[in-house]
């Protein structure tokens, strides 16, 4: 049953990092060490309504931030997510957002992130 659950996963994930790789919604940010890929950060643009008296922009949705554990606090993470702020920046995105877990708060805090109040959702059955 596990072996089955993996292979499905795999076949998922390939069909979709392909895509993403392809288009131009999707940035995927790695930090490397002798070959080995030991972060990485995933950004989908979310393109925005336009609305009359501005300009409209995209903004960035930051999604599987993830550093091996033991590459953990040694700054990889913060470097990379001060690319991306600096990306974001020249890009003019409007903004970027994350829903961090509960013990990443701190983390984005520090990177210059600012807490917001949860997002409303629907789950449909």
């Amino acid at each position: 049953m596990w072996r089955e659950q993996v292979q499905k996963f795999e076949i998922e994930f390939w069909d979709f990092l392909e895509n993403a790789i392809n288009s131009e919604q999707w940035f995927i940010w790695v930090a490397e060490e002798e070959g080995r890929f030991v972060s990485h950060i995933y950004i989908e643009l979310i393109q925005k309504v336009p609305r009359p008296g501005r300009i409209t922009r995209p903004f960035a949705f930051m999604t599987n931030m993830y550093t091996v554990s033991d590459y953990r606090n040694k700054g990889i993470g913060s470097h990379l997510l001060t690319a991306i702020n600096e990306w974001a920046n020249k890009e003019q995105y409007e903004f970027i957002i994350v829903w961090p877990s509960d013990d990443s708060i701190n983390y984005y805090r520090k990177n210059g992130y600012s807490h917001c109040k949860e997002p409303m959702e629907y789950f449909p059955s």
